[in-house]
């Protein structure tokens, strides 16, 4: 099993680090779908108690990473077609509603940040810094879904994105972000506009545009 070993000066719990290593390596498809995770493997890989190993695998269960079964334990979670697109088709309805919601209420200084961020997310993305551009494509979204003022939207949202940050991860290491970066740009050029109409069609369409950058991706790499 080739994994990554722990960087233990990291400033992080020793839960996180496991839980990176082991995303990372299903990511790179060291660990290929529907394999086994043995904890007592792991345990004795990176010379750590068992403990840390089981809150990994259950936050990255949470995630969507990683299936547990009853009485056969903890497996790399397959990805399929079918999963990419009815994520993004429900996705797409509550981003592009969030969005609507948003256009009459978010603040010109938040607009400016999305611009700040998106530039930033273009950089990264330049620069091939897939860890950073993640955490901006985050930050951008939730910039739209806090200001939609609908509590209960924005935690559907937030539980959608962190059943599925697989799909997303995968999507940001893919290089294939340019779409998005342009797309995004649309975006706050018809939030300052206060076109409610306009942001919801463009918000869906980004992600549609994930959706199918992402099937395309599993297709032609397997990256499953």
């Amino acid at each position: 099993m080739g994994l990554n070993p722990i960087d233990l000066s990291l400033r992080q719990t020793l839960r996180e680090r496991v839980a990176d290593t082991i995303r990372d390596a299903i990511i790179k498809g060291v660990l290929r779908p529907d394999g086994r995770i043995e904890e007592s493997e792991m345990a004795a890989r990176f010379n750590i108690s068992r403990t840390p190993i089981r809150e990994a695998i259950r936050q990255l269960e949470a995630e969507g990473f990683i299936k547990v079964l009853a009485r056969r334990g903890a497996y790399v979670a397959p990805i399929t077609e079918k999963n990419v697109r009815e994520y993004y088709e429900i996705k797409s309805a509550l981003e592009g509603c969030a969005a609507k919601l948003a256009c009459a209420r978010i603040k010109v200084d938040d607009i400016n940040r999305m611009e700040e961020i998106n530039a930033k997310l273009d950089d990264a993305h330049q620069k091939s810094d897939w860890k950073l551009a993640f955490e901006l494509h985050n930050k951008f979204n939730d910039k739209i879904w806090r200001n939609c003022g609908n509590d209960k939207l924005y935690q559907m949202l937030q539980t959608l994105t962190r059943q599925f940050q697989r799909f997303r991860m995968i999507l940001t290491r893919s290089g294939r972000l340019e779409g998005s970066i342009k797309l995004n740009n649309d975006i706050i050029s018809a939030f300052r506009g206060r076109n409610a109409e306009l942001v919801e069609k463009l918000v869906k369409e980004n992600a549609a545009y994930r959706g199918e950058t992402l099937i395309s991706e599993i297709l032609k790499y397997g990256r499953v």
